[in-house]
């Protein structure tokens, strides 16, 4: 009983008895039935809830919200329905995908009764007929799915499994507004060899990757051989360089034989490269 029929009947049944006591008893049991005539007639919905009356067993209409009354005997209400957004929780343990694997997964389907009429008088429990509904669906997914499909798009499962619960519950006067896939769990056997699977692809990107950089680092080298082959100059200028860095890295001292200094210096290097038979002759 809302509390306004509570008040309503309580204050009449009150002065009911005041006037019995009084000593008008006719008057005070007027008094006293209408305070149970309010009781079993005046109702109360809320703004989010419908009452869907029966009199004398057919459709008397969908009160609500607010204040109605209805005829006591004749008329029953045979359902409220709360028409706010509803969750429901579901799952499906050990469902085979369409590559033959084992999941279980764990989704929630957000709802709401469009239509009260339909879901008092079309079905006998709609929260349980979607709740069934829900299963099968997600059942029936899975087993249309690859393994793959279902972890890379989880999106485009949710839509699917939205549109195809959407249009059965449609008839009882429920709007499914969106279904979300929370988890997928595979066995743990397939979570290693899954896991060694990405792993050797990463290292097979990884080797063709540093394939490609040998690749491109020979070429740096050829062209700059093919450089120093025309300029030994600038060769000259680099194996200094070289020193440098490697002096100024260890912070040591190098101890440079002549001969090689000499073979630093291009136009030295071709005389002593003239000079040797000579010497070689001699001897």
């Amino acid at each position: 009983m809302n509390p306004i029929t509570l008040f309503a009947t309580l204050v009449l049944a009150a002065i009911g008895i005041g006037i019995g006591s009084a000593g008008v008893p006719i008057l005070g049991g007027v008094f006293v039935l209408a305070a149970l005539l309010v009781a079993a007639s005046l109702k109360m919905a809320n703004t989010w809830q419908k009452f869907v009356v029966l009199r004398a067993g057919n459709l008397q209409g969908v009160r609500g919200p607010g204040l109605f009354f209805i005829i006591p005997i004749i008329d029953s209400v045979v359902a409220v329905i709360d028409e706010r957004i509803q969750t429901t929780a579901f799952n499906a343990e050990q469902a085979l995908t369409r590559d033959t694997v084992p999941v279980n997964v764990d989704a929630i389907i957000f709802w709401h009764v469009h239509d009260a009429r339909k879901a008092a008088l079309e079905i006998t429990n709609y929260r349980e007929a979607i709740d069934r509904v829900a299963q099968t669906s997600l059942r029936e997914m899975i087993g249309s799915s690859m393994l793959s499909s279902l972890l890379s798009d989880r999106k485009a499962a949710d839509e699917h499994l939205r549109d195809v619960i959407g249009g059965k519950t449609g008839e009882w006067g429920v709007t499914v507004m969106s279904v979300e896939i929370r988890d997928v769990a595979i066995p743990v056997a397939l979570q290693d060899a899954m896991s060694r699977q990405a792993q050797a692809e990463r290292e097979k990107e990884a080797r063709v990757i540093l394939g490609s950089a040998e690749a491109e680092i020979a070429g740096k080298f050829v062209e700059a051989a093919t450089i120093y082959a025309g300029h030994p100059a600038a060769l000259q200028l680099r194996a200094m360089n070289i020193i440098y860095e490697t002096t100024k890295e260890r912070g040591a001292t190098i101890l440079i034989p002549t001969s090689m200094v000499d073979s630093l210096d291009p136009a030295s290097a071709l005389v002593l490269a003239g000079q040797a038979p000579g010497l070689k002759s001699a001897a």
